[in-house]
C-alpha cells in the first residue's frame, strides 16, 4: 500500500505541501519503520486554512438540512465501500491489528457520518406562545470550528468532530495527531468526492504549536479536542481567553466494578475488552478491575487463560488480535509505569515485558493485590496495563471507586440488576456500562466528568456543542412604554 500522502495538508479541496514546515516522520508501530513523511503547517498554510473555511461556511450555513446530510450520507457510503483499504491505512498508522480496524474505525467513521447526514434536517427550532405575543428559536452554525484529534482512533476521531460540525452548517479545521497523520486526509478525500464543497473540511498537520495557534486564531469559534487532561486543561484555558465554545474529551482512570455473583467469562471478556483492546490505547478503559474477594482468585485464573489467546504478530494478519504501542515513547512511558507497579509491591500476575522485536511491543499485563494509593491505581497509564484491586462490599467499592478526579466511564458486572442500577446512579462518570464494557454506539453520547472533559460527542447532545439557539420575540400588538 502507498502510505506516502500526496501531500501534507488538505485546504480548500486540494491538497497543499510546505516543506519549509517541519519534517515529521510517520512511523509503523509494528516493526520502526519509516512510512511517510508530512510537514508541520506554517503560519501561510493555517492563515490558508482558516480563510478557506471561513469563506466557504456561511453559503454551507444557509443550505436546508436536507442538502447538508444528502452530503454526509453520501461520505458514509463510500467510507464504507472503501473500509478496508482505509482500514489497512490506519493499521500503518497505529499498529492497530487489522482484525480490529476492519469493524472498529472506518466503520465507526462512517457510522457518524451516516447519523448525522440523517440528523442534519431535524435540527429546527421551537415555537412559544405567549397570549397575544410569541417567541421563536433558530439554531445556527458557531462558525469554523477546529477539531483537535488523538492518535488512538484517527478515522474515528476525524470523523465523530468532522459529522456534528457540518451537519450544523459549520466548517471544520482538523489537526491529527503528529503521530498518526495520514487517515484524516482520507476522510477529506471522501468527504470531497461526495460533493462537499471546498474549504468546508481542511486537514493541517503538526504538534502543538500548530493547535495553539488554531484554537487561539480570532476567526475560529469553536475548539473540540480529544487527549489528555493536562493537554486538555492547556486547550480549554487558551480557548477560554477567545470565548470559544469547547469540547473537551479527555483521559480517566475508570473503575470496572465486578461483583461476585458476575458470570465470570463476561466479566474477564470485559475486562479484556477494557484494558487490552487497542493495546490498552483507550480513554475510557476500565484499567481499575475491582473484583470482590469472594471471586478474585477465579477471575485472575480464568483471566490468564484467556489471555493465552492473545496473538501478538503482524498487525496486517488476520488472525493477530493484539498490537504494538503506537510509538517508542508511548512504550517507554508505559514501561516505566509496569516497573512502578513492581517497585510499589503489587503482584505481576501476567505479561510485564517487551518482546525482543523489532517495533514497539509489550505484552498484555496485570497486576492483582493493588491498593489504591499505588501509581498503576492512580494515573493513567494509556497501555496494556490492568491493575486488579479487592472490595468486600458494595459501599466501600463506591466510595474507592469515585476517589479520583477522574470521571471519563464505569462499568458494572453483575447478575442483580437492581444493584447493578443502584451502583451506576452513585458513580461518578459520564459514559458507563452494564454487564458490558467500551461500547461507543454513535447513538449514545460520549464524555466524561470531573477532570474528564466538558460537553458530549456523538448523539443528539454533540448538536448542542455545534450549534447556537437564536430566540426572536414577536410582539403583535401596540408597544407600552413608560413615556
Amino acid at each position: 500500500m502507498e502510505t506516502q500522502p500526496k501531500a501534507s495538508h488538505f485546504i480548500n479541496g486540494t491538497y497543499v505541501e510546505d516543506t519549509n514546515g517541519t519534517p515529521i516522520p510517520v512511523i509503523y508501530p509494528a516493526t520502526g519503520e519509516v512510512i511517510a513523511t508530512v510537514y508541520a503547517a506554517t503560519p501561510e498554510v493555517l492563515d490558508q486554512a482558516v480563510s478557506a473555511a471561513q469563506a466557504a461556511q456561511e453559503a454551507w450555513g444557509a443550505m436546508t438540512g436536507t442538502e447538508r446530510g444528502r452530503i454526509l450520507r453520501r461520505a458514509a457510503d463510500l467510507m464504507r465501500a472503501r473500509n478496508h483499504e482505509l482500514s489497512v491505512l490506519e493499521t500503518y498508522d497505529t499498529g492497530k491489528p487489522l482484525q480490529e480496524t476492519l469493524v472498529a474505525d472506518a466503520t465507526s467513521g462512517a457510522d457518524a457520518l451516516e447519523y448525522f447526514g440523517g440528523l442534519a434536517a431535524t435540527l429546527t427550532g421551537e415555537h412559544i406562545p405567549l397570549g397575544e405575543d410569541w417567541v421563536y428559536t433558530v439554531r445556527e452554525p458557531l462558525g469554523v470550528c477546529v477539531g483537535i484529534g488523538a492518535w488512538n482512533y484517527p478515522t474515528q476521531i476525524a470523523c465523530w468532530k468532522g459529522a456534528p460540525a457540518l451537519a450544523c452548517g459549520n466548517a471544520m479545521i482538523f489537526k491529527p495527531s503528529e503521530t498518526t497523520p495520514l487517515c484524516a486526509l482520507k476522510v477529506a478525500e471522501i468527504l470531497i468526492e461526495a460533493g462537499l464543497p471546498a474549504g468546508l473540511y481542511n486537514v493541517v498537520q503538526g504538534m502543538g504549536e500548530v493547535g495553539g495557534a488554531l484554537v487561539t486564531d480570532p476567526r475560529v469559534d469553536k475548539v473540540s479536542l480529544t487527549g489528555s487532561v493536562p493537554t486538555g486543561k492547556k486547550v480549554y484555558a487558551a480557548a477560554a481567553s477567545g470565548m470559544k465554545h469547547v469540547t473537551m474529551e479527555l483521559g480517566g482512570k475508570s473503575p470496572l466494578v465486578i461483583f461476585d455473583d458476575a458470570d465470570l467469562d463476561n466479566a474477564v471478556g470485559g475486562a479484556i475488552n477494557g484494558n487490552f483492546y487497542s493495546s490498552g490505547q483507550v480513554c475510557s478503559n476500565g484499567t481499575r478491575v475491582f473484583v470482590q474477594k469472594g471471586i478474585k482468585e477465579a477471575f485472575l485464573k480464568r483471566l490468564a487463560e484467556r489471555l493465552e489467546n492473545a496473538v501478538l504478530g503482524d498487525p496486517l494478519n488476520e488472525d493477530t488480535n493484539f498490537g504494538p504501542m503506537v510509538s517508542e515513547r508511548q512504550m517507554e512511558i508505559v514501561k516505566s509505569y509496569i516497573a512502578k507497579g513492581n517497585e510499589e509491591g503489587a503482584r505481576l500476575v501476567a505479561g510485564g515485558g517487551q518482546l525482543d522485536k523489532e517495533g514497539f511491543w509489550l505484552e498484555p499485563t496485570v497486576f492483582a493485590d493493588v491498593t489504591d494509593d499505588m501509581t498503576i491505581a492512580r494515573e493513567e497509564i494509556f497501555g496494556p496495563v490492568m491493575a486488579v484491586l479487592d472490595f468486600e462490599d458494595e459501599a466501600e467499592v463506591i466510595a474507592r471507586a469515585n476517589d479520583t478526579e477522574y470521571g471519563l466511564s464505569a462499568g458494572v458486572f453483575t447478575k442483580d440488576i437492581s444493584r447493578a442500577h443502584r451502583v451506576i446512579g452513585k458513580l461518578q462518570a459520564g459514559s458507563c456500562f452494564i454487564n458490558s464494557y467500551n461500547d461507543a454506539p454513535v447513538e449514545a453520547p460520549f464524555g466524561g466528568v470531573k477532570a474528564s472533559g466538558v460537553g458530549r460527542e456523538n448523539s443528539k447532545e454533540a448538536i448542542q456543542h455545534y450549534s447556537q439557539v437564536k430566540s426572536v420575540y414577536v410582539r403583535m400588538g401596540d408597544v407600552e412604554a413608560a413615556f
